[in-house]
Order: structure tokens, then sequence, then C-alpha cells
């Protein structure tokens, strides 16, 4: 019964205080792709993914049913940092589809003139949408269009506070003419949200406006967000006995439901777990009550269990070797900052190639078998070891009408020689232990893929080598070998193949940069550099996102400078956000059914070196 009474008047409260158009909604993933182009083809940083971003606490004065259904707390708002441009995850703040999908390209454009960091918000808003509007003057329409959607979006005047009515108007004055004002009035409570604006980054909680407010200078940006000032000055306060344990009984009364003041629990001498409301709770008490926690804070053991113990791990090859990182934010390549450990895959027995993986691995040896170095005839030739009959018969017959050179009457053998390096580099990070079905995992998918891409190129005849990564911060980076360059295709490799098992982390950087020392090494005139992985570079000390897309893209490039030919193939849906700025438009191949992986790869290889 109360589960009933409760759906209805949420049903009930919601439609009161709805006010989105929800028959408009444009969804983030329908303009994703469009607001990523607008970005990066108006100077926006091309390393910066465009992402989704749910809503986030901003919390305005509220009228007394938004009170009742606690909701309007959280507002979607656009920002970037440093990492990523992020824009809400809907919109449907205007009664027109076109309006709504045309705020998230206007986000976009004027993000790629923004700065991560603001030094005043409003003054900085309204120096970057003039700039836009200098720059393209065909924005002007849309830009007066959202305006005036924006403005129709805002409360009256005439209903504010008097210490709100002042920043409102010059809010208003600062929509319509960009760059007009210079001062914004302080006041008691955050303005509504101009979502025609970037926000300051999401560790930045905007507080009530006041003096201070709008002038979020880069150190104010950098704080944490829970240590700022209250709005509401200084509270009562008093000490209390905390006798609370385990074995108390705690009495509910019904009448404190509704009061916050009769006893706010805040243990200041623990500090692990964290409370969002806690903040606005406190602003709420008219009185704050401090106990003495009476209990001993148990001890702690950290340990760290990532990597086995040597008797379960795989078998190390030496002792290491040093390799450079680059680090982006100085543009410098850091020497010697990253370990590569060599290993063999432990407990690998030689196998045979599976039973029902026989049938496809000869349908694909005989794909590849035309590919091998084989003489072959050119035609049309002025000299060569046979006389080509039906030139030499179109020769006589046109010559019974006319005078006609007599060229191209012969056919020469041609050697075709293939000399191509292949090393093949796969991704076998703790992601691959997932499940791509009931039956499978990517692990599997990756193994089958080895094993037919290991066939293939047998067949051919080319040089190829196989390696297997992942790591553990950049003191471990695992480089796993399944074959290298000197050793043939036989049982003993299938079986390293097949022991793989899922390792760690994705430090994609530097086993792209031992790859390319290996592949350096050959001979052969044409070398390719191929990397199988199914995510983003990333890792536990501080390599994840940009730092790790930055890392990885130097890899590449450095690679391409060395004669190299590096192709990415992916199994990621989301690649397409990251992977055209690290290996370039053409530099990879993502595939969406993680299942055709092991036929898609020695067909990729096939229309790479045909």
């Amino acid at each position: 019964m109360e589960e009933w009474v409760g759906s209805i008047w949420h049903r009930f409260i919601s439609q009161k205080i709805q006010v989105d158009f929800e028959t408009e909604r444009v969804e983030f993933k329908q303009v994703y792709k469009s607001a990523g182009i607008i970005f990066r083809a108006l100077g926006g940083d091309p390393a910066k993914q465009v992402e989704a971003v749910t809503p986030r606490e901003y919390i305005v004065r509220r009228n007394l049913l938004q009170k009742i259904s606690g909701s309007h707390q959280q507002q979607s708002l656009a920002w970037q940092d440093s990492q990523s441009l992020r824009l809400p995850e809907s919109i449907a703040l205007f009664p027109c589809k076109s309006l709504n999908k045309s705020l998230y390209l206007w986000l976009a454009a004027l993000a790629a003139h923004s700065p991560d960091k603001f030094t005043h918000w409003a003054i900085d808003n309204q120096r970057i949408v003039k700039d836009v509007l200098n720059k393209y003057p065909s924005l002007q329409v849309t830009y007066q269009q959202l305006v005036t959607a924006s403005l129709a979006l805002r409360p009256p005047v005439a209903t504010l506070d008097k210490s709100q009515q002042a920043l409102e108007l010059s809010i208003i004055q600062a929509l319509k003419e960009p760059c007009s004002v210079s001062h914004f009035p302080a006041a008691n409570h955050a303005p509504h949200a101009v979502f025609l604006w970037l926000y300051p980054n999401a560790k930045v909680e905007l507080q009530a406006v006041n003096n201070d407010l709008i002038n979020l200078d880069a150190e104010q940006q950098d704080a944490e967000p829970d240590i700022q000032k209250s709005s509401q000055g200084k509270k009562k306060t008093e000490r209390v006995d905390d006798n609370n344990s385990k074995d108390s009984l705690i009495v509910f009364r019904l009448e404190s439901l509704f009061s916050w003041s009769e006893f706010s629990k805040v243990n200041r001498a623990m500090d692990d777990t964290e409370n969002s409301d806690a903040k606005r709770v406190a602003e709420d008490l008219d009185m704050l009550s401090l106990a003495k926690k009476t209990g001993q804070k148990s001890a702690k053991l950290k340990i760290d269990l990532d990597l086995p113990s040597a008797a379960e791990d795989d078998i190390p090859l030496g002792e290491g070797i040093s390799l450079p990182e680059w680090n982006y934010k100085s543009n410098l390549l850091v020497a010697d900052r990253c370990m590569i450990q060599p290993m063999l895959p432990k407990d690998s027995q030689p196998q045979g190639l599976p039973e029902n993986l026989r049938s496809l691995a000869n349908k694909i040896k005989n794909q590849f078998e035309h590919l091998k170095s084989l003489k072959h005839w050119q035609k049309g030739q002025d000299e060569g070891e046979e006389l080509d009959l039906n030139a030499w018969l179109d020769f006589h017959i046109s010559s019974q009408i006319g005078a006609i050179k007599d060229s191209g009457l012969y056919n020469r053998h041609q050697f075709k020689i293939r000399d191509i390096g292949c090393l093949l580099l796969s991704d076998i990070s703790m992601s691959t232990g997932a499940y791509i079905d009931n039956d499978s995992k990517v692990i599997d998918v990756i193994k089958t893929s080895l094993l037919l891409f290991g066939e293939a190129l047998s067949a051919v005849g080319d040089d190829f080598a196989m390696y297997g990564f992942s790591s553990v911060k950049r003191h471990h980076v695992r480089f796993s070998l399944l074959k290298n360059f000197s050793e043939k295709y036989s049982d003993e490799v299938r079986g390293r193949i097949l022991s793989l098992r899922p390792g760690f982390y994705t430090r994609m950087g530097a086993a792209i940069r031992q790859a390319t020392q290996v592949l350096e090494t050959q001979r052969n005139k044409q070398k390719i550099l191929l990397i199988l992985t199914d995510g983003k570079p990333n890792d536990l000390d501080h390599y994840e996102g940009r730092f790790g897309v930055e890392d990885t893209r130097q890899a590449i490039l450095e690679a391409k400078k060395k004669g190299l030919i590096p192709f990415c193939i992916t199994i990621d849906h989301k690649a397409e956000q990251y992977m055209p700025y690290i290996f370039g438009t053409n530099g990879y191949s993502v595939i969406l059914n993680p299942g055709q992986l092991p036929t898609k790869l020695p067909l990729l290889y096939h229309q790479l070196t045909a």
C-alpha cells in the first residue's frame, strides 16, 4: 500500500515540476561525432575526447514544489579540463529539436576557443563568445536564436530577491551583447544556470554568488571542492559524548524525521568516508554538535596483491630493459622511466592447432598462397623470353592498314619478391578476461586470432614475430615472447599462445617502443608493426587519460620516423574518440564484433601487404 501511494505521489510531483520538452530531447550519442568534428576543426585540442557527462550539483534557490520533490539540485552543464570536453548526456531545454542540437554544436565551438581554466568565469565566457562570433559570423544567427530561447527559460527578474536582480540583469545583458559587462554585482545565491556558457572544471563547486564567486582563478580551480566557505556564516556549536556502540539500541522518533538540528554525527577523527550532502546539511543546521570518537580506529595493512609470486608468475628473461617515456606536460622524452621485462608464458607445452580451427586455417592459408614470391609473366614488353602471340597478331593486322611501331610484342618473366617483416603486438591486459558472450572471453578470441595469423603468414612465407604485453606501473611492463623472428611457427609457438592469460594494465607506449626496437633490427624492405588491443592506454601511476594517449602517440611517431608502418586493430567501440589522434585517420581499424577478429586480422594484413 505504501509503495502504491508513493508511486502515485512520485508521478504527480514529477509532472508538476517537469520543465523539459521530452518529445524534443536530443541525446549526446546522436551528435557526438558532429560535435567532435566541430571542436577539432575550429582549433580544439585533438587529444581531447568529447564525451557525455552526468549532471553535476548546482544548487540555486528553488520553489516550494522543487523543495518538496527534492529536485533541481543538479544541472546538466558543459565543461572541460585537460583530458576531455564534457557535454550533457541529453538536452531537452528548448521546444525545438533543432535548437537543442544547435546548443550541442555551439558548446563544441565555444570549447574550441576556451581555456581549461577560467580566471573570471563570466567575463571569460563573454570574451570567448565574442571571439567565436567574430571569427565565424555565420554563427550569429544561431547564437541569437539560442539567446532568445534561453532568456525565455530564465525566471522573471521581478520574482527574484533584490540581491539577485542586479546580477540577473547583468547576465541577461552579457548574453545579448557579449563583452558589454565588466562587473557582476554580488548576490546571496548562485544565479540560474547559463546553458550557453561553459562552466569550470567539475572539481570546482560554484559557491553562492558573492564578490569572489566569479573570480575563479587557477588556484581555486585546483583546490579541493569541499574546502569552501559557507555562505551562511558561523554556527553555534556544542561538544557531546559519542555513546553509540554496536550493542546500543537506537530509538527512532517520527518527529525527528523533519528536523536536522537534533543531532548531527560529525566524526572529525576519521576521514575515510565522504558524504556529498554533508556540506548542504551542515549549512541547514542551527547548531553543530561535535562528538569525540571513543572507539579506536583499527590498524590497516595495505598489501599489493597485483603481482603473483615468482613461483606462479611467467618466466622472466634477463634483468629488464630501460626505456624512455613521453611527458606531454613538459614536452620531453624522459629517459629510463620505464622498465620492460621480457617473459615467457608459464607452463606452456607444445600443442598442435586445435581441431575446431583447422578447416578455417586451411581456407585462410589457401587465400594467402598466391601472395608467395613466385615468377609470373609480364606482358607488353619490348623484349623478353617469349613472343606474345596476341600482341603480334594485333601488330600484324594493324601493319597491313598503315605504318605502326613494333613495340610491346614480348612476354618476360618477372620474379615477384615479398620482402616483408611484421611484428604483431597483442594487448593481454586484465580487460581481456571479460566475456563477449556466454561461452568465450576476449582472451580466447585473441588466442584464436594469433593462431590463425600465424598459419596465414607461415603459408605466405613472410618474416613475422608475435608478442603480448601488459603492465603494472612503469617499472614492470611485461613483454611476453610468443614467437621471435628467428623461430619457425611450430607447435611450441602454438603452445605459448594457448597458455596466454589476462595480465594487468595497458602501458602501450613502452610496449610499442620495445616492439619498434625489435622490428628495427630486421633487414626487410617493408616493416609492419601491428597492434591488437581492446581499449585505451592506461596504468595505475597517472598513465590513464591523456598521459597514456600522448605517450602512445609519441611512440607511434617515433616508429614512423624509423621507417616502420604502424597499424592498430581494436575491438573498442569508443575507439573513434582517440584512435585518429594516436594512429592517424588511416592507421587503425575498428572491429565492432569481437567474434570476427580471428578472420578479420589475416584479411587486414592481406590488404596492407598485397
